[in-house]
């Protein structure tokens, strides 16, 4: 039995429960971890986009967080979806007093297309997140506003990985779902070496919040003691196996199987 790993999630609610809080409460707890939460806006959607979203000010945001830190503790610290500048800057600050472990997960873009990150924001991620990560998780279009390279191959991930280590990071999952190729390729570069996790595609609609489900995966698994490389293998393997047992909700982008571990799936 893995220690419980206490797993703090600052990120946006999604209505529709397929990504954000939702689905890192429901990976985090199938993992065998404890999640807990600040909630960073509030949005309406479901399988078919984001229709609206309303920011919950910094303050309230770092309130939640710290009344987490200040009682229940964590092991690791997850972000997911920041909004804006402002709030960005008040994570910094925050990990910064916390000296705890981050898994960073990029988030700009809702897999419907609505952006969830405000353009004036993407430097500040870039300045002040990205080195205080002990994990960065982007896809290729995030690591391309991280880098200002151009990622449309398996090497273009390579590099745009060691950028972002050059620029501080401890380790970085590069996901390579947007890159064209029938086998989908996922490179964990950390400055030690490199290790790909590698599977062939799996055609399906029902992908939203892979990304936050990896990432609170990877968050699980570090809260827990595990090494980065049996995190991440870990995590891997679990989203894996929800996209394989989605159950087929909803008319878009549809939702993952988070609790299929607690079900015996295979």
């Amino acid at each position: 039995m893995p220690p419980l790993g206490r797993v703090l999630i600052i990120a946006g609610s999604d209505s529709g429960g397929g990504a954000g809080i939702q689905a890192d409460i429901k990976t985090v707890t199938a993992l065998g971890g404890y999640a807990a939460t600040a909630v960073t806006a509030l949005t309406v959607q479901n399988t078919l986009g984001v229709s609206a979203a309303w920011p919950v000010a910094p303050d309230i945001i770092e309130a939640q967080a710290r009344a987490v830190l200040d009682d229940i503790g964590a092991d690791v610290i997850k972000t997911g979806m920041l909004g804006d500048a402002a709030v960005v800057e008040m994570v910094a600050h925050l990990l910064d007093d916390a000296r705890l472990p981050a898994v960073i997960d990029p988030v700009m873009v809702a897999k419907g297309g609505a952006r969830l990150l405000a353009d004036e924001a993407v430097g500040p991620v870039r300045s002040l997140l990205v080195a205080r990560a002990a994990l960065l998780t982007p896809n290729a279009p995030e690591a391309e506003a991280l880098t200002g390279l151009t990622v449309e191959t398996t090497d273009d991930l390579r590099r745009a990985g060691e950028a972002l280590l050059t620029a501080g990071a401890g380790a970085v999952l590069m996901k390579g779902g947007h890159i064209a190729g029938a086998r989908v390729i996922d490179l964990l570069i950390t400055p030690y070496g490199e290790t790909s996790f590698e599977g062939d595609r799996i055609e399906t609609r029902h992908t939203h919040g892979t990304g936050c489900t990896l990432a609170s995966a990877c968050a699980t698994g570090l809260a827990q003691g595990q090494s980065l490389e049996a995190a991440v293998a870990r995590a891997w393997a679990y989203v894996h196996r929800a996209m394989l047992n989605a159950p087929g909700l909803g008319r878009g982008h549809g939702p993952l199987d988070h609790g299929w571990p607690l079900r015996g799936k295979a």
